[in-house]
């Protein structure tokens, strides 16, 4: 996202805009990437709900949230494109709150990868993480990337 100090991040992550809803898509190529046609979309909030209830020492991931969606809601898979994207309002709508806050921070995505659209980046990140006794790994040469070791065991299971 850009210009994120010029952004309500609070009124966007209220706006359901409709949703949740299930759409039924028929572009074949995405069918058999998703396993299904029902795909699934929930509101920016319900990403902030299911955040804030990772505990310290505790993560999950963008994916592991999008199947729980989708098995919630009898879809065959949520929306990867606005779940990025949700996930992001909610770390930023914390960040420009003085309290109530959402450890976004415990939100990794795939493969246990920080995210750099947070607020201070994979840097931020990285630090917080550390702060909770995770051990965080840099990959590449090039194109850099930070993952948690082992972010398997920590994971957080949505119930």
């Amino acid at each position: 996202m850009a210009n994120e100090d010029k952004k309500d991040f609070n009124a966007m992550l209220n706006e359901s805009k409709g949703m949740p809803k299930i759409q039924i898509i028929t572009d074949e190529a995405s069918v058999k990437k998703y396993g299904g046609n029902r795909m699934y979309f929930a509101p920016p909030a319900d990403y902030d709900k299911v955040m804030k209830a990772v505990p310290k020492g505790k993560l999950i991931t963008v994916g592991d949230i999008r199947t729980a969606f989708a098995k919630k809601a009898g879809a065959d898979f949520t929306d990867p494109i606005t779940a990025g994207i949700f996930v992001s309002i909610a770390a930023w709508a914390s960040f420009q709150r003085s309290g109530d806050k959402t450890p976004y921070w415990r939100t990794l995505k795939a493969n246990g990868e920080l995210n750099p659209k947070y607020p201070g980046g994979t840097e931020e990140q990285k630090r917080l993480l550390e702060a909770e006794g995770h051990t965080v790994l840099k990959k590449g040469r090039t194109n850099i990337k930070y993952f948690v070791k082992d972010y398997e065991k920590s994971i957080f299971k949505i119930v």
